[in-house]
């Protein structure tokens, strides 16, 4: 028998079924009204403030579903639906930790239910807890296996784990099972992309929007992967979503950047300018980003480094262990050529843009945890322990996550014999390739604002000229501007550098089939041109002279 949570009278049940009829047939005008009555009448109905949390959240007021919801799990201790349904709005206002309490608190309750089995997993996939994300998945998936969600989203996991192959099946599972599923379409249309499989991307974001024309997401996708012409149907839907007052910030957002993309191809470089400019500041908005805490932080780095030097590893020779080579730069800079090319060597495997180091080191690095031999030392087993696992039994391996300019100083202590690859671009043209970009990663807030990109670019190059003063003969530096134009020549320095023979193969790094989730995905499977750099001078007259004279 279910337990009475009331200590006074419960509402009728017919006015009970009324209120949850109003509510399925999303009458919700109605039935917040007959909520309200019911609670004034009976202040501890447990199933009226449950119900009035879920309206609340349906119409988007979120602080008024909170309060609600909690009444409802007060009243309701045991009530496994009314934890999972506080989860629910907790996740939608970012309080990560605390939905997942109140999810495994539902299954805790009942640990078949499958809506909070699979709200748990997306909280976890958000928390980065990946891995047991995936095992929260696959219960879910065990309960119902005709859940084409928990495939797409067991996909989108494997994907972030760079299990690619995984990834697909998952996707190509949850379009089985639920054909129209557009999100599902756009996932698999990404992973296509990333392994160079570009007509079979495109394919898959033309069936995104097909089932979901005002799939903004895939709408932007599909720009980077073709070039548009006036009369083209999607750009003419573009610009038809764009004009609708409807759609929501993040998803004009993502318009504006599809709708730059389209003018760039139609050279109008100026309405290209207007998209882009309203795009970013939109994009910042969202993230909320403020300079003063970049500024703060490598601040921090600089300061912590004195004591992480004092704990540095001596030199040793790999023996046994992997070798990784840190590819380094601004983002936009020339990264993803650069690994490309070490990458299409036989003995190497390129990894990709790996968040190993910051997740495993940014506490050390900003003296958050105790700097020390120990913390060092497992810092070291981990981050190897993870490359291990992407090594594809070569023993050298590259790590090109650009922003690991910001722990070259614990990089050089825990791995003395690793080789550090720094790709410099010319500024401007960085500064303008950052800005026209949109990032997935919320670590890259600073590109969203020009002023705020400059004054970025002027703390990196701080920081690299600190780093090179601490440690000047560790890192190698590569110019991707003369990378381009004497590919062979700046090819086989890079090669000799790492310490290998010479492999022909990297001279034609758009033949390497290696998968790459980077913005570069598209422009690395094409032969290295000259040139590349000079693009931002189309939007010259529209930038008021912020990108001349940064050096």
């Amino acid at each position: 028998m279910k337990k009475n949570y009331l200590n006074f009278e419960n509402p009728p049940i017919e006015k009970l079924n009324k209120l949850l009829k109003y509510y399925q047939s999303k009458k919700y005008f109605n039935a917040e009204k007959l909520a309200l009555s019911m609670i004034k009448e009976f202040p501890q109905s447990q199933f009226a403030w449950k119900v009035l949390g879920v309206i609340y959240k349906e119409v988007g007021r979120t602080k008024d579903s909170l309060f609600a919801s909690q009444k409802s799990v007060g009243l309701g201790p045991d009530d496994a639906e009314a934890h999972n349904n506080l989860g629910v709005t907790l996740q939608e206002v970012g309080k990560f930790n605390e939905a997942e309490a109140c999810y495994r608190k539902a299954i805790d309750l009942n640990p078949k239910y499958i809506q909070a089995l699979y709200n748990l997993g997306n909280v976890l996939k958000e928390l980065n807890k990946l891995e047991n994300a995936v095992r929260y998945y696959k219960k879910v998936i065990t309960l119902k296996p005709n859940y084409s969600e928990a495939h797409n989203n067991l996909g989108f996991t494997y994907h972030t784990l760079r299990n690619l192959n995984d990834a697909e099946a998952c996707y190509r599972k949850a379009i089985l099972l639920k054909p129209d599923n557009a999100e599902a379409h756009n996932n698999l249309g990404i992973t296509l992309q990333e392994v160079g499989k570009f007509n079979e991307a495109e394919a898959c974001y033309r069936k995104a929007i097909f089932f979901k024309s005002d799939y903004t997401e895939a709408h932007r996708h599909l720009t980077l992967i073709r070039k548009f012409n006036s009369q083209d149907d999607q750009f003419l839907l573009m610009k038809k979503l764009y004009q609708e007052n409807k759609i929501s910030n993040e998803h004009r957002c993502q318009i504006n950047f599809g709708l730059a993309k389209v003018y760039e191809d139609l050279k109008d470089f100026e309405k290209a300018f207007k998209h882009y400019c309203e795009g970013n500041e939109l994009r910042k908005n969202y993230l909320n980003y403020n300079i003063n805490h970049d500024i703060k932080l490598f601040h921090q780095i600089k300061n912590k480094y004195i004591k992480i030097k004092q704990h540095s590893f001596k030199t040793e020779t790999y023996k046994d262990e992997l070798m990784p080579i840190f590819i380094i730069g601004m983002p936009r800079s020339g990264t993803t050529l650069v690994e490309q090319i070490i990458s299409s060597h036989s003995k190497v495997t390129g990894a990709g843009e790996l968040p190993f180091v910051s997740e495993l080191g940014q506490q050390i690095a900003l003296g958050l945890t105790e700097i020390n031999k120990s913390n060092l030392i497992k810092f070291k087993k981990e981050y190897l322990l993870k490359l291990k696992m992407l090594s594809e039994k070569n023993k050298i391996i590259t790590d090109k996550m650009p922003q690991n300019f910001h722990y070259l100083g614990l990089i050089t202590a825990v791995f003395p014999d690793a080789k550090i690859i720094h790709v410099k671009r010319d500024p401007a043209a960085v500064c303008w390739a950052n800005f026209r970009a949109y990032f997935l990663s919320k670590n890259l807030a600073f590109s969203y604002n020009l002023d705020d990109i400059i004054k970025y670019y002027n703390l990196y190059k701080d920081l690299m000229s600190f780093w090179r003063n601490q440690f000047p003969k560790r890192i190698y530096e590569v110019c991707y501007d003369s990378l381009t134009v004497n590919q062979e020549i700046e090819s086989k320095k890079l090669i000799n550098h790492i310490g290998l023979n010479w492999d022909e193969k990297c001279l034609t790094p758009e033949n390497n089939k290696r998968s790459v989730n980077t913005a570069s995905n598209i422009q690395i499977r094409e032969k290295i041109y000259k040139g590349s750099s000079n693009k931002w001078k189309n939007y010259k007259p529209f930038l008021n002279g912020l990108l001349d004279n940064l050096n």
